[in-house]
């Protein structure tokens, strides 16, 4: 069978463009997937097996600002100098929030 290459080729989009609008309406019927609304108490939390961590303390070191540190006034993380964007009315802005 011969292929005509310079026939304009259909998609599917072409295709849907002709459908009249009962069918259109029936495909959405058929795409709408019928979802259940949960409530959060209905749930019940999960144990997972050797997952007892009751006795376990978090110990975290925490170490102060250093001099060449800055917080950014927008995020309020403590960033870098050399991540410093602006700096207006002694607001600072890293250069994750100036973007």
């Amino acid at each position: 069978m011969a292929t005509d290459y310079d026939a304009p080729r259909r998609n599917e989009a072409d295709e849907m463009g002709e459908d009249s609008l009962e069918e259109l309406k029936a495909r959405r019927a058929e795409n709408q997937s019928s979802s259940i609304d949960v409530d959060d108490a209905d749930l019940e939390p999960v144990e997972l097996p050797g997952a007892d961590l009751s006795s376990e303390e978090l110990t975290v070191t925490v170490v102060p600002k250093q001099s060449d540190e800055f917080t950014c006034s927008s995020c309020f993380l403590v960033q870098h100098r050399s991540r410093l964007a602006s700096q207006k009315k002694g607001q600072l802005i890293c250069r994750d929030c100036a973007a």
